[in-house]
């Protein structure tokens, strides 16, 4: 049998049609959540650490399209300003968003949008279209997180550039795969269960 999905839909919106305020809500809270997780996952390597936020920004966006990926990331935002350790390695408040890595941070909401936008124009379908939307998210959060590191650390931002991007363009090379890969494979054996 073969399905075809509407091109402005995402995954989780088919899958969860119809995706009522219950749900959409469920979904925030739930990738917030996913994205806490994925912050305590971290490698330290310097200033600015490895962790696998960028990968479930990048999921949540191409996931739950870009309002709902932007509303997640917000969330996520707002739970670890507030206090809850849902920042890298359990770090949480307002002080942690405002310091060397919140620019990577702040940037969150705009990556999950990009990133949704795309999806659900049909490029989260295709794994190297997905890596391209996925690729484009990324960049966002490494400008952003590259700036702002410059400033608050008061460094020539080419000074700054390996500590701040460089060094993590292999690992967001991985991340892009995987989550890229996810994506194609979700539509396939959703086609299949319809």
């Amino acid at each position: 049998m073969n399905a075809t999905f509407a091109k402005s839909e995402t995954l989780l919106e088919v899958a969860f049609a119809p995706l009522d305020l219950v749900r959409q809500v469920g979904l925030v809270i739930g990738f917030s959540l996913l994205t806490a997780l994925a912050a305590q996952i971290v490698i330290p390597i310097g200033p600015v650490p490895i962790t696998g936020q960028t990968f479930a920004v990048l999921l949540t966006g191409a996931l739950l399209g870009s309002r709902l990926g932007a509303m997640a990331m917000i969330a996520y935002l707002i739970e670890g300003a507030a206090g809850l350790p849902f920042f890298s390695a359990g770090r949480f408040g307002l002080l942690h968003l405002m310091g060397p890595t919140g620019g990577y941070l702040i940037a969150f909401p705009a990556a999950a949008y990009i990133t949704g936008a795309f999806a659900e124009h049909g490029w989260d379908r295709k794994f190297f279209k997905a890596a391209a939307a996925m690729a484009i998210g990324s960049a966002v959060i490494m400008l952003s997180g590259w700036v702002w590191f410059s400033i608050v650390m008061k460094t020539s931002p080419l000074l700054t550039l390996f500590a701040s991007v460089i060094k993590f363009i292999p690992g967001d090379l991985v991340k892009i795969t995987l989550a890229a890969a996810v994506l194609p494979s979700g539509w396939k054996l959703l086609g299949k269960r319809k």
